[in-house]
């Protein structure tokens, strides 16, 4: 028969051996794994100050630098810059011109001379692109 101490000893190795065989958790442990990976790169040019905004703004919103851009691309309204309508006139108008002045510029180059119709046009197309330099120098006041 077995004495205490070996059906003892004979305990402890069995409880040993149940602890080294016994199934890890499910949780192992460490940083748990995304649902969606994020594996493709974006890379921006900037200045040195504005790198140092960005990340200065990045941690006042408490988030690193590729959250902060990533949810600042995804939700922020990008204005779209659209040019003044009085620019949009203007250029619209010195198509016009250009166009008359190619007419003029297409006879005086060719056989034809200038007569007193066409002389008139010219003088009425220097006036007019008289008149939208001071315009234009105007606007930009």
């Amino acid at each position: 028969m077995k004495t205490m101490e070996g059906k003892l000893s004979e305990i402890i190795k069995e409880i040993k051996s149940k602890k080294d065989k016994k199934p890890r958790s499910v949780n192992k442990g460490g940083r748990p794994k995304a649902s969606l990976k994020r594996s493709n790169h974006l890379t921006v040019m900037c200045t040195i100050m504005e790198k140092k905004i960005i990340q200065m703004n990045a941690r006042k919103a408490g988030s690193n630098i590729s959250v902060f851009l990533r949810t600042l691309g995804l939700n922020e309204r990008v204005k779209v810059k659209t040019l003044p309508k009085e620019v949009l006139q203007l250029t619209g108008t010195l198509n016009h011109v250009a166009a008359n002045l190619n007419q003029i510029a297409r006879k005086r180059n060719g056989v034809d001379e200038l007569d007193a119709m066409d002389r008139a046009l010219l003088n009425q197309e220097v006036r007019s692109l008289q008149g939208l330099v001071k315009a234009v120098k105007t606007y930009l006041e």
